[in-house]
């Protein structure tokens, strides 16, 4: 077969992609991974009994919506980095605004702290597991996450598969504020976003290989 006939072959009966296909594709993903991140919460941990008295303090919302906004600024480059040839330049700001953020609140605690009350701010009661509690109920939404990626075109897979785990990470913390009681700006500063880094991390070693096409 000549190249011409073979692509006149391939172009025939081609129907466009439905418009917001990608994202509803990631809605399903993130929404099925999201549920089955709560039920790991619930069957592993439990929500804190007092959630209703801590949504009353601003700080609870502060934490929200730092998690919040790592979570939407990581599914804007997951979605980017499905598109070939899409560019990222704004996606390093995007990324680091939340955090520094976060860290500058830190900074004001710390600074108002004596110094007997930083350790505490710092470390919290439950640094040694927070981290890994956000990596595990990260899991069900990075196996979602991956699964909708790989129905696109990424080219830049390692990237690829670091945004896919930091959307996980994040999505996993946003969960895991229903159980912890951890309210301080260096606290969620450090360890959130370690918890949120191991899924990225872990992805972005593992794209090459699951996102392959």
């Amino acid at each position: 077969m000549k190249t011409d006939d073979l692509v006149i072959l391939l172009a025939n009966d081609v129907e466009p992609v439905e418009r917001h296909a990608v994202g509803r594709r990631y809605v399903i993903a993130i929404g099925l991974g999201a549920a089955a991140a709560a039920a790991l919460l619930v069957g592993l941990l439990g929500v804190r009994p007092d959630l209703a008295e801590a949504a009353r303090l601003p700080m609870f919302w502060v934490k929200l919506a730092f998690v919040a906004s790592l979570a939407g600024a990581s599914l804007a480059v997951t979605l980017r980095l499905g598109r070939p040839g899409v560019r990222l330049h704004w996606a390093p700001t995007a990324l680091a605004l939340p955090v520094l953020a976060m860290w500058g609140l830190g900074g004001v605690e710390l600074a108002e702290a004596s110094s007997v009350e930083r350790a505490a701010l710092v470390f919290g009661t439950s640094w040694k597991s927070c981290p890994g509690l956000i990596a595990t109920l990260s899991i069900p939404v990075f196996i979602a996450a991956l699964w909708a990626m790989r129905g696109l075109a990424p080219t830049h897979l390692p990237l690829a598969g670091a945004a896919s785990g930091l959307l996980a990470g994040a999505v996993g913390a946003l969960v895991y504020c229903l159980h912890c009681s951890e309210l301080g700006a260096p606290f969620l500063g450090i360890w959130y976003l370690i918890g949120m880094l191991i899924p990225a991390g872990v992805g972005g070693l593992l794209g090459t290989r699951l996102l392959r096409w």
